[in-house]
């Protein structure tokens, strides 16, 4: 079966390929969570910094490997630098399995960092080689899908893993090998793709877009989209972070925050599925509308004490962080050249990690700002905040930033 990419076609199995260097963006620090209560246990001498280094270290890791990662794609064989990275990947997971002491599990959790970063980046940057036009925004928009499904399923099977034996969760970890196995495909088609694109050269042309500059990327364009990219997930991160929190003041089980959070993850995996016909119909006020559903869900969280209308906020909120992920790693393609845009989609990529690992600190320090520490104000901050942003993007709705205008900036 050939998959029309906008250049030409590639075979159904390097899609896949492809779409499984996706699902392993989501499992950095999925197998250690459901352990987290046992750890204590598991281990009486390991102080809260080793846990906190445990789920911290691999985030940590990944933003300055993403960045060497989309730095050597432009010296290195992509492919080598897939394989390097998923070997390095799937090896964490063996040793994962082996390790009986804490230092044991921090170190395997910095080499987790390191083969995840590495790959981070290929993830997008295959997709941007292959696709064009809608075809590639659909694949970023099944992208972040992939992205999201595969970490709702691996946190109920970690968890269930967990009951059985605190190792037994380290085994989605070694996913990578399927990965390592489908990335000759990524060769064979990485081989063959100019003869493809001659064969077929009524749709080439058709959605051929503008040559650049070999060495080219517009820094402007691309730090603003690394900023509004890090905002959005700062925005939303904060109900992985703080609904649990939240859901146990109201005196709801742990297991309702779970499906909350779930709830939360799907919906961002949800527009990935028909992203091209959202964007169709916001068109021009795609992002606007995305921030609009990110507020209301916030808002809902904030005052609600319904279970049910918690979930309507999650699901909105998810919503419209799934539909801006997609359209920023679209925009990001096209702020740089062939040659560049791998890195700059590290860079963007990068600010993701970042978000996560700074969230927690913003909301500390914006609780001291305002004198205020109950778990209802992180919701109320981030609502605020993206009314603030929403107004920003309706104000700049004609920058390269909202516009939804194929043309390079």
């Amino acid at each position: 079966m050939k998959i029309k990419t906008g250049k030409g076609t590639i075979s159904l199995v390097t899609l896949v390929g492809i779409w499984s260097i996706s699902a392993l963006n989501a499992l950095p620090g999925l197998a250690v969570s459901p352990i987290l209560g046992q750890l204590s246990q598991i281990f009486p001498q390991a102080t809260e910094l080793d846990i906190q280094m445990l789920t911290s270290l691999p985030s940590l890791l990944i933003i300055p490997f993403i960045l060497l990662s989309g730095t050597l794609t432009e010296r290195v064989n992509n492919i080598r630098l897939l394989q390097i990275g998923l070997f390095i990947f799937a090896a964490s997971g063996v040793l994962y399995l082996l390790s009986n002491k804490m230092w044991q599990l921090i170190a395997v959790s910095a080499l987790l960092g390191v083969g995840s970063g590495l790959i981070v980046p290929l993830s997008t940057g295959f997709i941007t080689r292959f696709f064009q036009g809608p075809y590639r925004v659909k694949q970023f928009g099944l992208s972040s899908a992939i992205t999201n499904i595969t970490l709702v399923i691996v946190t109920v099977v970690t968890g269930y893993l967990a009951e059985l034996n605190w190792h037994l969760p380290f085994v989605v970890y070694l996913l990578p090998i399927v990965s390592i196995f489908l990335s000759s495909y990524l060769k064979d088609a990485s081989g063959t793709k100019e003869k493809t694109l001659r064969n077929t050269p009524a749709e080439t042309t058709m959605t051929q877009e503008p040559a650049l500059p070999e060495n080219f990327i517009n820094k402007k364009s691309l730090v603003q989209l690394m900023l509004f990219y890090g905002l959005c997930t700062y925005l939303v991160i904060i109900i992985s972070f703080n609904l649990p929190f939240l859901m146990k003041e109201y005196r709801f089980s742990s297991g309702s925050s779970g499906i909350m959070i779930s709830l939360f993850f799907l919906a961002i995996m949800l527009p990935g599925l028909f992203l091209n016909r959202i964007i169709g119909c916001w068109k021009r006020w795609t992002e606007l509308y995305s921030l609009l559903c990110i507020a209301l869900g916030l808002g809902l969280i904030w005052v609600s004490r319904s279970e049910w209308w918690i979930g309507i906020g999650c699901f909105f909120a998810g919503f419209g962080y799934g539909v801006i992920q997609p359209v920023v790693y679209d925009k990001t393609t096209r702020t740089a050249s062939a040659r560049k845009v791998t890195l700059a989609l590290a860079f963007v990529m990068a600010m993701n990690y970042l978000a996560i690992l700074a969230c927690p600190f913003i909301i500390d320090w914006a609780g001291d700002l305002f004198h205020v520490h109950t778990q209802q104000f992180a919701f109320l901050f981030n609502f605020l905040i993206t009314i603030l942003t929403a107004v920003w993007t309706y104000r700049r709705r004609n920058t390269f930033l909202f516009s939804q205008s194929a043309d390079k900036q």
